[in-house]
């Protein structure tokens, strides 16, 4: 699920790698792309997280809705993805964007796929190569597989919200999970019941992951009984949740969902509930 700046310095030139930079600006879009121009990992591919990672708008699905995963496949093929290929996703935030990308890759049915480890920051603190050139896209093909099971909608949600078994647990900071700011969205607070793990938690100060059995002990004491079939990640708009579900899967707690439209889908309905303060 990992990949050291070493191994990724061995295999960068490597055909049957792939390699996406997935650095984003929520309130930026164009940043992204502009820092890439200006200097990525060699062979890496800029994946722009408002088009090829997520799908049209309609004002009630989100800010960041799933693409269709047929759209999401060919994204992957016109870089040179193929059933062979390994997928290396890396961003500069700790893995925020790049965990959405691995996550819809598994989501189509791609398994091969890992984040660089620190991301492009622990590759430059290395004095490892950047480059500003564009490589040339490889023909690729793959198919999506898509898994259903993955994602809960917000009808899911709206029916497991008495159920004790089953969580959401929400990715964004404390502060905008309360209610207390909330500089997205035009309404604040969390869904009612929902816990919170903002996903820095999961990272050290130099933005690598934690270790897994740290993660997995914190993961379950926060979750208490509830099995992570039974607990879907919600954030803003389905990105940042990735992050925690990432992390979920890497302490080996596996088998999480994604509540793809999250808060910002929750709250284009005025009729779903919303809920402020800690969790009770």
């Amino acid at each position: 699920m990992l990949v050291s700046t070493e191994k990724l310095a061995a295999h960068w030139n490597d055909p049957t790698w792939v390699i996406f930079d997935c650095r984003h600006d929520l309130t930026d879009h164009a940043k992204g792309e502009r820092l890439y121009r200006e200097g990525h990992i060699p062979g890496a591919f800029f994946a722009p997280v408002e088009a090829a990672l997520s799908g049209k708008k309609n004002g009630r699905n989100g800010r960041h809705p799933l693409p269709e995963p047929g759209a999401f496949a060919t994204f992957l093929a016109a870089h040179g993805v193929s059933a062979e290929s390994t997928i290396v996703a890396y961003d500069d935030a700790g893995g925020l964007y790049a965990a959405r990308l691995w996550w819809m890759a598994r989501w189509i049915g791609v398994e091969s796929v890992a984040l660089l480890d620190g991301g492009i920051n622990r590759w430059i603190a290395e004095g490892q190569k950047l480059t500003t050139d564009i490589p040339t896209a490889r023909s690729g093909s793959i198919q999506a597989k898509p898994h259903p099971a993955m994602v809960w909608d917000a009808a899911t949600v709206l029916r497991n919200l008495s159920n004790p078994t089953s969580a959401i647990l929400d990715a964004r900071a404390g502060e905008r999970y309360r209610g207390e700011v909330e500089p997205m969205d035009p309404i604040a607070g969390h869904i009612p019941g929902a816990l919170n793990r903002f996903y820095k938690s999961n990272l050290n100060a130099d933005l690598t992951f934690r270790p897994p059995a740290e993660l997995k002990q914190e993961f379950a004491a926060l979750l208490q009984n509830r099995t992570p079939e039974n607990v879907a990640h919600s954030c803003g708009s389905g990105i940042t949740a990735c992050a925690n579900l990432f992390a979920m899967e890497y302490a080996g707690l596996a088998g999480s969902k994604l509540y793809a439209g999250s808060w910002s889908e929750w709250v284009s309905d005025p009729s779903r509930p919303v809920a402020r303060g800690s969790a009770s």
